[in-house]
Formats: C-alpha cells, structure tokens, sequence
C-alpha cells in the first residue's frame, strides 16, 4: 500500500510550508502540489487554504488529518505485528527533551536501548522542556521529557524520573552593577533585572510566586530554554530562575550562583512522557518496557 501521499499530506499539514516539506520529503515543491491536489480531487473537497502569504488547513483539512494520523499508525502498528517476534524489530522512534535532560537521563536508556535493538533508528529532538507535551500530544514526537503539570492530562502514560527544585541564579561576578542584590528580604526584585522563560511551567509557578508575593518583577527578557537563561545570566544581564539540575549540568555552572529566598518554589517534577494509545506500538512500547526497568533497577 502506498503511504507516501499520507506522510506529504501529515508534514505538510503540521509545518503549514510548501518549501519546508518538499526539503525535508525530498519531492519537487510542483510534485507535491500535484499529490495534495489529487487527495483534493478524490476526496471532493479543499484541504488546504493557499494565499500568497500563507497556508492553512480547511476544517475538512483538520478532520483529515486526524484520519491520516490514525491511518499512519494503524499501518505501522500492522506492519510490526507481522513481524515474527524472534525478528529483530527496525524502524524509527522519536524522542524530545532538553539538552540538560539528553544527558542527565537518556544515556543509560539508549544505550541498552540500542544493545537491544540495533535496527531501530533514534531520532533524538531537543528543544524547549517547556514544548514537549504539546509536540508528543500533536504527533511531532513519540516519546519525551517534561516538567510534569499538578495534573498530567489523562491521555499520556508516565514514567517518572526526578524532581529539581527551581532556583534563582545570579552572575558570580557583580557584573549587574548593583550596590547590593538583596533578593533574600525581596527588595531588590523591583529593581534587579529578571530573565525569565517564555512559557511553560516555571513560567507559571514564576508568575504566580511573585503574586502570592505581591512583588511586580522587572521582566528585562523571556527566552526558550532553562540553558539560555544560565547563559544569558553568566553573561551579567540579570537574574534567572531555573531547576537546579540545569545548574548542575551546565558548563557555566562557575559563572552563576545560587541565591536564597525566604520563600522557595515549588520543585519540579520530571517524567518520561509517551501517549496511552501508542504503547501499541512495538518500537514505543519496547523502550517504554526497557526504560521502566532503568528506572526501576535505580530505585532499588
């Protein structure tokens, strides 16, 4: 069966770029349009709104694309439950996390991981922690670290993994030109520049502590990733909040402090994140298997 107009079809529908999925399909950008509008033409309806400045899914469009993601994974799944299970398994499996997580959790995992079962490609992704739910719940990942919400919405399978309590850091050096931080009794925050994340939850627990402490912070910059925020304080433009395990994995760990409040936020809790419905999947459900026996072994 051919899948390809599927897979033109789903990349397309998630990067929104004609460019973008001809380079990363390698198909001509006219071969592709071609393949979308046969799709077109024997569905009877448009999937695509096309203008000169974007594109854009129809509503039939969206609702395809949920069928095409299904229909994705069904062919998958079913090619893998042919296989005799003494075959050595192949394909690929996707994986997002940190740069700080790459290393602080995954190495032990895919090196067993690919003792185990050296036919199956990684493709590891890193970005920001913040991101890795939604690109796991949205199809772009199989199987990532986050920073786990009070509630994990109901449809993700977790592992967990660590937790890290959250820490403002400053330049060790007063290179913020500053009489004195004096971030313990908190009346400096109105006055120290503060680099904070752009979304996610140490953005929200950062809002919300500032409330409770009916302080207005002085946001100087919002940036993607705890390792831009180290850099950007070493740097000397001002105060951050990260986990600590940031801290202790960075390279500029030398180069910034660790500065006590009288009131600490909230750790954070890490954990190895996987949709419910694809543990069906042999590749997902194999490493699924393998890192909860890491874990396990760790505890013990």
């Amino acid at each position: 069966m051919n899948q390809r107009p599927l897979v033109l079809f789903l990349h397309l529908s998630k990067s929104l770029s004609f460019a973008k999925t001809s380079a990363a399909c390698h198909v001509t950008p006219s071969s592709l349009s071609r393949v979308i509008q046969r799709l077109e033409a024997e569905l009877g309806h448009k999937l695509f709104e096309r203008d000169s400045r974007q594109v854009r899914l129809t509503a039939v469009g969206e609702a395809f694309q949920r069928y095409a993601q299904q229909s994705s994974e069904s062919w998958a799944l079913f090619k893998q439950v042919l296989q005799v299970q003494t075959e050595a398994l192949h394909g690929e499996l996707s994986l997002f996390c940190s740069v700080t997580a790459s290393y602080s959790f995954l190495d032990e995992i895919l090196g067993m991981f690919r003792r185990q079962h050296p036919g199956i490609e990684i493709k590891l992704h890193t970005g920001d922690s913040a991101d890795s739910l939604e690109r796991i719940s949205a199809g772009h990942e199989d199987i990532g670290i986050a920073a786990l919400p009070e509630q994990v919405p109901a449809k993700f399978e977790v592992l967990s993994l660590s937790s890290s309590p959250l820490v403002f850091i400053a330049p060790r050096q007063n290179k913020l030109q500053l009489a004195e931080l004096e971030i313990d009794s908190l009346k400096g925050f109105n006055r120290v520049p503060l680099i904070v994340s752009e979304s996610g939850l140490v953005r929200e627990r950062f809002d919300a502590w500032f409330r409770t402490l009916k302080v207005k912070p002085n946001v100087y910059a919002q940036v993607a990733g705890n390792e831009a925020i180290v850099s950007m304080v070493s740097l000397g433009f001002g105060v951050g909040l990260v986990p600590q395990i940031v801290i202790e994995n960075s390279p500029l760990a030398a180069k910034v402090k660790v500065v006590k409040v009288a009131h600490p936020i909230a750790p954070l809790a890490i954990g190895l994140c996987v949709l419910k419905r694809k543990l069906q999947n042999q590749l997902i459900h194999a490493f699924w298997m393998l890192a909860s026996q890491s874990i396990a072994n760790k505890q013990l």
